[in-house]
């Protein structure tokens, strides 16, 4: 019998914001699918273009009320706090490949990085410990939305946009490699397996 883990039972308020952000950082994917499939000369394509940005722009501001409403509603849990993680690693995979078909592919790298993350951590055990939330990784996450959704938008030059997007990506780098070595630094004497994550729970 599937033993499903207790917060699961509670899906709260913060996890509706949370859903509400899945909702919309799926009809980016679908408009930035179409986009890619149409071109910039296909019928409206402005149009889209505006409700893409506005769309994830939206995303991108409730993404500060999840966390807040939970807070807020004493209903903060593991699975509210990897759905967030997962809605947010979407968005950005999504608004990165946008994104790179006009400045270049390298800026894939930002949406694929927490994918790299999660196949290195099915390669490595240690890898998948948690650490303690940390502001640095926050802000350099929330940081990757707003450069993204920048550039999507064409409002900046070029070169200012690419700029903005490197200096993201450097961010990101940085903070996946100081967390590397948190954990290398408390990986346990001996392999250990650890629990499995509340979304694998929920998905099998």
């Amino acid at each position: 019998m599937l033993v499903v883990p207790e917060d699961l039972t509670r899906f709260g308020p913060a996890d509706r914001v949370t859903l509400a952000r899945a909702v919309l950082a799926c009809a980016v994917a679908g408009l930035a699918a179409a986009a890619a499939l149409g071109g910039p000369e296909a019928p409206a394509a402005e149009g889209a273009l505006g409700l893409l940005v506005g769309l994830a722009s939206v995303a991108l501001v409730l993404d500060a009320v999840d966390g807040w409403v939970a807070r807020r509603t004493g209903t903060v849990s593991a699975f509210g706090a990897r759905f967030d993680l997962e809605v947010d690693a979407f968005l950005i995979a999504v608004l990165s490949l946008h994104v790179a078909r006009e400045v270049g592919w390298w800026v894939a790298a930002t949406g694929a990085a927490r994918y790299v993350l999660l196949v290195a951590q099915q390669l490595v055990p240690w890898l998948r410990f948690e650490l303690p939330p940390s502001r640095w990784r926050k802000a350099v996450a929330a940081y990757q939305g707003i450069a993204l959704t920048a550039a999507a938008a064409h409002v900046l030059p070029f070169a200012v946009a690419a700029g903005l997007l490197l200096a993201g990506l450097s961010a990101l780098t940085a903070s996946f490699g100081t967390e590397v070595q948190a954990l290398w630094r408390v990986r346990p004497p001996v392999a250990v397996e650890p629990a499995p994550s509340c979304i694998g729970s929920a998905l099998e």
